[in-house]
């Protein structure tokens, strides 16, 4: 099967829409990475949730975990007011995160390569021919599933 076949809808954010609206979107959809489009409606990054809950946390308290410990939720209810007037740019981590993309055509054998050495669980397929159109992604587990045909959806 073809990337173009594998292929789904993904909700995503822009670069210029509120950071709080990443969180939200990130959150709500139960989602394992945050896809980011440029202004141009371009992949910019995909960043795994886990990089984007280490944005949440301080530095000293990643630095000491004893004090994550201690520090109550009434602390944590305060950690997204760092959030307030950032666009989703501002706010992803600094890490290079471009997004993983393939052609429509590319075969489920590449895109798992692809998937592996990037250590990310999406990976967008892209319409070069339509100026670089985001056409979906393929997920890990949408992956696993035609790969090893759990459940006979393949």
């Amino acid at each position: 099967m073809i990337a173009r076949d594998l292929a789904e809808p993904y909700p995503h954010v822009t670069t210029d829409d509120p950071a709080v609206d990443a969180v939200r979107l990130l959150a709500e959809h139960d989602l394992a990475a945050l896809l980011v489009l440029d202004s141009d409606g371009t992949p910019y990054a995909v960043v795994p949730g886990s990089q984007l809950v280490r944005q949440l946390v301080p530095e000293y308290v990643m630095e000491d975990p004893l004090l994550a410990a201690v520090i109550d939720d009434r602390y944590a209810d305060g950690l997204t007011e760092d959030l307030a007037g950032k666009s989703v740019a501002e706010w992803i981590p600094r890490r290079n995160f471009k997004p993983a993309f393939v052609g429509p055509e590319a075969g489920a054998l590449q895109i798992a390569a692809l998937m592996a050495r990037t250590h990310v669980p999406l990976v967008a397929v892209v319409d070069r021919d339509d100026g670089r159109r985001l056409v979906g992604v393929v997920s890990a587990a949408s992956l696993m599933r035609h790969l090893l045909d759990v459940g006979g959806k393949a």
